[in-house]
C-alpha cells in the first residue's frame, strides 16, 4: 500500500496535522516512542499567551484561540510581565513591538500589581497585563487530535524509529530500525528536536533547527499560591511561574543547547530558577516536589517552518515550533493542511501570511542537493 502522506512524529504537531489531513488523504502517523507525545508535548508548561513566541507568532496564536476555547481546552488565567524601575524602557519597547497585532496589553503598577501578585517584592512594581492568557489542557488537546485522526482513517504506528528515507519513482520508502517499511507519496517532517536528523536521512539539507532545553520545577510554597494568580513572566526573560493547586510551576526560562534526546533537568538549572524566584517574591519554598525538562526546537529566525522543501520533491517541513507549538496547533495544522492539499485559506487561516513560515526563506548549503537530485 502507498499512503498519500506519512507524518514522522506524533506529538502535538504530527497529531494535529494528521487530524486535519485524514478526512482527505490516506495518512500514516509514525512515532519513534512507545506512545505519542512523550517528548515536548508531554512536558509543556501548558499555557496560551498571545505574546509568547514574539510578534511573528501572534497570528498563529490568535487564530488558534477560538478553536481552543470552543472545544473547552482553555481556562482563563491572564498573564503579567513584571519588571523593576530599570526595566521601564524594556517594557515600553516590548509593548511597542506588539502594536497593530491585536494583542491587548495594559500597564499595571504599584498597588494594583501587588494585589494581583500578593507575595511580590516592592521593587518589582512595574507590569504589563495581558488579560487573554489562559491555561491549556495539553493532554486533552493532544488526545482530541489523535482521536480525530483515527476516526477519519489515519493509521498510527508507535515504536517506529526511522532509519531510512529513500525516494524513487515519485514515492518515498520509509524504513524503521525494526526493519519495517512503508511507502508514501509525501513525507511530513514533524519530528521536533529530530527534524534536521530526519532531513539528513532523506538527503535534504538541514535548516538548522536547534533543540534548546527548558526546565520546570513544581514548588510547594507557604502561603499556598492563590488560584487566581496570573502567569507571571520576567520582562527580561529570566523566569516565569504560574499556580497549580496551591503549588507553583517555576521555570528559569532557560534555553540550553542540547542534542536531540530524552531531556532531563539539571540541578544547576533548578537552583538558578529558585534563586531568581527568591529575588522576586517573599514566598517560602517548603519543597521542590517535582522537576522536569523538555526540548523546544527553533529555526534560526525563531519562526516555525511550514511548507514543501524548495529542492526536495515530496518533503514537507512542519517543525521549528519552539515553545509555542501547543498554543498555535489548531491554526498551524489547518494552514499546513491547506498548503498540502492545495486548498485556499478559511476563516481561521485567512489572517495568516503563510510565506512568513516557508522553508525557502533560509539560505542553505545546497551542495548536497545536486547529489539528492542526481540520485533521483
Amino acid at each position: 500500500m502507498i499512503h498519500d502522506i506519512a507524518i514522522i512524529g506524533a506529538g502535538m504537531a504530527g497529531a494535529s496535522l494528521a487530524a486535519e489531513l485524514a478526512p482527505h488523504a490516506r495518512v500514516l502517523l509514525l512515532e519513534a516512542e512507545d506512545a505519542p507525545g512523550y517528548h515536548a508535548t508531554g512536558r509543556s508548561a501548558a499555557f496560551w499567551e498571545e505574546c509568547y513566541g514574539g510578534p511573528g507568532v501572534v497570528p498563529l496564536t490568535r487564530a488558534s484561540g477560538a478553536y481552543l476555547d470552543e472545544h473547552g481546552f482553555l481556562t482563563h488565567r491572564g498573564a503579567l510581565y513584571v519588571g523593576r524601575s530599570e526595566d521601564v524602557a524594556a517594557m515600553a519597547a516590548f509593548r511597542a513591538s506588539y502594536e497593530g497585532t491585536g494583542v491587548a496589553i495594559t500597564p499595571l503598577e504599584g498597588a494594583a500589581l501587588a494585589a494581583m501578585v500578593p507575595q511580590i517584592r516592592p521593587e518589582w512594581s512595574h507590569g504589563l497585563h495581558q488579560p487573554a492568557s489562559a491555561d491549556i489542557d495539553v493532554a486533552g488537546l493532544h488526545q482530541h487530535y489523535l482521536v480525530l485522526a483515527r476516526r477519519h482513517g489515519a493509521e498510527t504506528v508507535c515504536r517506529a524509529r526511522i532509519t531510512g528515507l529513500d525516494w524513487a519513482d515519485g514515492v518515498w520508502t520509509i524504513t524503521s530500525e525494526r526493519g519495517e517499511t512503508w511507502r508514501a507519496a509525501t513525507i511530513i517532517n514533524a519530528a521536533g528536536a529530530w527534524a534536521d536528523a530526519i532531513a539528513a536521512l532523506a538527503g535534504v539539507p538541514a535548516i538548522g533547527i536547534a533543540p534548546l532545553r527548558r526546565t520546570v520545577a513544581v514548588l510547594r510554597v507557604d502561603p499556598p499560591a492563590p488560584a487566581d494568580l496570573p502567569l507571571v513572566i520576567d520582562i527580561n526573560g529570566g523566569f516565569y511561574f504560574k499556580p497549580d493547586g496551591g503549588r507553583l510551576w517555576l521555570s528559569p526560562h532557560d534555553e540550553i543547547p542540547s542534542a536531540p534526546c530524552d531531556a532531563a533537568p539539571e540541578e544547576l538549572d533548578v537552583a538558578v530558577a529558585i534563586d531568581r524566584f527568591q529575588q522576586v517574591t517573599d514566598w517560602r519554598i517548603a519543597a521542590v516536589e517535582r522537576r522536569w525538562a523538555g526540548l523546544r526546537s527553533f529555526a534560526p529566525d525563531r519562526l516555525p517552518v511550514y511548507g514543501y522543501d524548495p529542492e526536495a520533491a515530496g518533503f514537507f517541513w512542519f517543525a521549528g515550533q519552539g515553545g509555542f507549538g501547543i498554543q498555535t496547533a489548531p491554526a498551524a495544522a489547518r494552514l499546513a493542511s491547506q498548503l498540502l492539499l492545495g486548498t485556499g485559506p478559511d476563516a481561521m487561516t485567512a489572517p495568516i501570511d503563510a510565506s512568513a513560515y516557508a522553508p525557502e526563506r533560509f539560505q542553505r548549503a545546497f551542495a548536497q542537493q545536486s547529489v539528492w537530485k542526481s540520485a533521483r
